[in-house]
């Protein structure tokens, strides 16, 4: 993809997208690598862990290396610059290789390896629409499992019920802008989604229960 401009002299400047995806389907209508900033995009094509071993991982050996190698996600801060983790690196080599639905759901609903899984749930909520977003993340906020995160120049702990919630509920996640959501409460008020019980409030309610027929 390409956009020409004319300069002054009237030649024209050529601007080309690297790190293109070829003989894959196009997601929300553009190349799969697009849904990836300009900016956050190329410092991961520049960066050395991108052009030594994430450019030729294939989907195998991309999830070998995620168990192995992948110990935090988001961005780090050099310099007042984002440089991207080996996370964010590996989820532009996803968008590449553009693994089946299939694939997909195994990775997300397998509980050894949660940096796999959080992996898969970016790709999620970056590839798929509204309806499969929540049917396919929703699941994970019963997972409490410990993620270290790298943001804003900080290194902390969050779980994965937390890392969940911020994929369906935030525009954004470290320098990475989601595509728009349709909110859960518009497709339930449409059918296209039942109403989903947290299991908070089905613990409430069971012990309402529980309270009323042992004062039958």
């Amino acid at each position: 993809m390409s956009n020409v401009s004319k300069t002054s002299s009237t030649k024209s400047v050529i601007t080309t997208d690297v790190g293109l995806a070829y003989g894959v389907s196009k997601i929300h209508g553009v190349n799969p690598v697009l849904l990836i900033e300009k900016i956050l995009r190329e410092r991961i094509l520049y960066s050395l862990y991108w052009q030594q071993p994430c450019v030729t991982l294939n989907l195998m050996t991309l999830l070998d290396e995620v168990v192995f190698n992948v110990k935090l996600i988001g961005t780090y801060s050099d310099a007042g610059k984002v440089r991207p983790t080996r996370f964010i690196c590996i989820i532009l080599r996803l968008l590449q290789i553009q693994p089946t639905s299939d694939i997909i759901a195994y990775l997300l609903q397998q509980n050894d390896f949660k940096y796999l899984q959080a992996i898969a749930a970016l790709y999620v909520r970056i590839t798929m629409n509204s309806i499969d977003i929540y049917k396919n993340l929703e699941p994970l906020l019963s997972n409490y499992c410990r993620l270290r995160i790298y943001d804003s120049g900080k290194s902390y702990i969050i779980h994965m019920d937390e890392y969940i919630d911020n994929l369906l509920t935030g525009s954004s996640f470290c320098d990475l802008t989601f595509p728009r959501i349709v909110r859960r409460d518009q497709l339930e008020e449409t059918g296209k989604l039942d109403e989903r019980l947290s299991s908070i409030r089905d613990d409430f309610e069971k012990e309402v229960e529980e309270q009323e027929e042992g004062q039958l």
